[in-house]
């Protein structure tokens, strides 16, 4: 067993602190809406987290960050090798989006095909840790099939709720992996608040990102990496697209601890983009600053929460990172996704491509200038939503099997 530096919980509602137990969900004085901080010992992390440490360390998955990880356990061989996704410098993507320096994390390569796989391996993790042999959530997608892939490996159980518009590519992961498939004839509101009572219940393991504090630490790593793969130079943003808000909230953490034991000299500037079908962050972001519930009509499904349940550590994310909410319409992200896809040849899901579109739109707004350097989070593979991709492209012509024909064809 690894030395554990998680000391404490702390209420993002109430600030109210408690003792770490490895259990709590929520605050017990707020209940559900009372997410919770898992709180480090920074002064421990400094040496047990070291720049010469990694250096030498051979595990290239996200738990060679384990001192950062809430997990006791030390030995992750037999898990799926989340993380340590590949970080590309872009070769011609910069110049389109009128910037400089621009580099493109491209979480697609993570063994289910989406970053959400950093917050499941952490839940099952925990949930082997804490004698749980069920593990279920709620998802528009790339939570479920992450959800069940990881636990599948581990030879644990899952129950996976869904709203009948998850696309195919995903609900196929589902079955493959032998998840328990909830198809809710509803939105992800009622989808949620099903698996909740459901996992009340039957006393599963609760993956929820907007219950279970765990998931917004798995999801750190994705900024541990990026630092670590820029040699501790980070960019001065950092876009990704934002749901319910776990994402970009573990992202600034994730930052956050690394300027706290001293691996890097500032947090970088997050840029949070949503579609203009489902904006409850913009709309709160650029009205009052309440968060009103919101329709979900827009193709990015991984985004699409009308009621996102991290609220709070999403709006801190941007706000203590000097940060900006920017929302894009739904034609935009396929241009992104043809974008990415056509300069630097990574293929993303239309949340995911949604943040291309959220750079170009921020770099013609004034938000992000010319000079400063942005690192771009593909959040998920665009095999998982193939329907909508072939709507940002034009199909093929059919050509007869001779060189007349080609040449005749107009393709080439």
């Amino acid at each position: 067993m690894k030395k554990m530096f998680c000391i404490g919980y702390k209420c993002t509602l109430c600030g109210k602190e408690f003792p770490y137990n490895g259990k709590m969900l929520t605050c017990p004085e707020c209940g559900e809406k009372g997410i919770l901080d898992i709180q480090f010992d920074y002064q421990g992390i400094k040496s047990a987290l070291t720049r010469e440490k990694l250096a030498a360390n051979k595990n290239f998955s996200m738990f060679r960050y384990a001192p950062l990880l809430p997990l006791r356990n030390t030995d992750f061989g037999r898990y799926l090798r989340v993380g340590y996704t590949p970080l590309y410098k872009a070769n011609l993507i910069h110049s389109e989006l009128g910037l400089d320096s621009v580099y493109i994390k491209d979480d697609g390569h993570n063994p289910t095909g989406s970053l959400k796989d950093r917050a499941s391996a952490v839940a099952v993790a925990h949930a082997i840790e804490n004698d749980y042999t069920t593990i279920a959530c709620s998802s528009t997608g790339n939570a479920a099939s992450s959800c069940a892939g990881n636990a599948a490996r581990m030879g644990i159980k899952s129950v996976i709720f869904v709203p009948q518009r998850a696309p195919e590519g995903k609900l196929a992961q589902l079955l493959v992996y032998g998840a328990k498939v909830v198809s809710v004839a509803g939105d992800y509101r009622a989808t949620f608040e099903l698996s909740r009572d459901a996992i009340a219940k039957y006393g599963w393991y609760n993956r929820n990102a907007g219950i279970n504090p765990v998931m917004t630490e798995g999801k750190k790593t994705v900024a541990l990496e990026i630092a670590e793969q820029l040699d501790w130079n980070v960019t001065d943003w950092v876009a990704v697209s934002v749901g319910d808000g776990c994402t970009v909230g573990g992202i600034y953490n994730g930052f956050r601890d690394l300027k706290e034991i001293g691996l890097i000299d500032r947090v970088p500037k997050i840029l949070g983009v949503q579609s203009l079908g489902c904006c409850p962050f913009v709309t709160a972001a650029t009205g009052d600053g309440k968060l009103v519930p919101a329709e979900e009509n827009t193709l990015a499904d991984s985004i699409a929460v009308g009621i996102p349940r991290n609220p709070v550590k999403a709006l801190r994310a941007i706000r203590e990172s000097h940060g900006a909410w920017i929302a894009v319409s739904d034609n935009d992200i396929l241009e992104g996704m043809k974008l990415l896809g056509r300069t630097e040849g990574v293929f993303s899901e239309p949340a995911a491509a949604s943040v291309t579109a959220g750079v170009k739109q921020a770099v013609q707004d004034g938000i992000i200038k010319k000079s400063e350097s942005v690192t771009i989070i593909s959040t998920g593979s665009g095999l998982k939503d193939v329907k909508n991709a072939l709507k940002a492209v034009t199909r093929p012509v059919p050509c007869e099997p001779t060189i007349e024909a080609l040449e005749a064809s107009g393709i080439l």
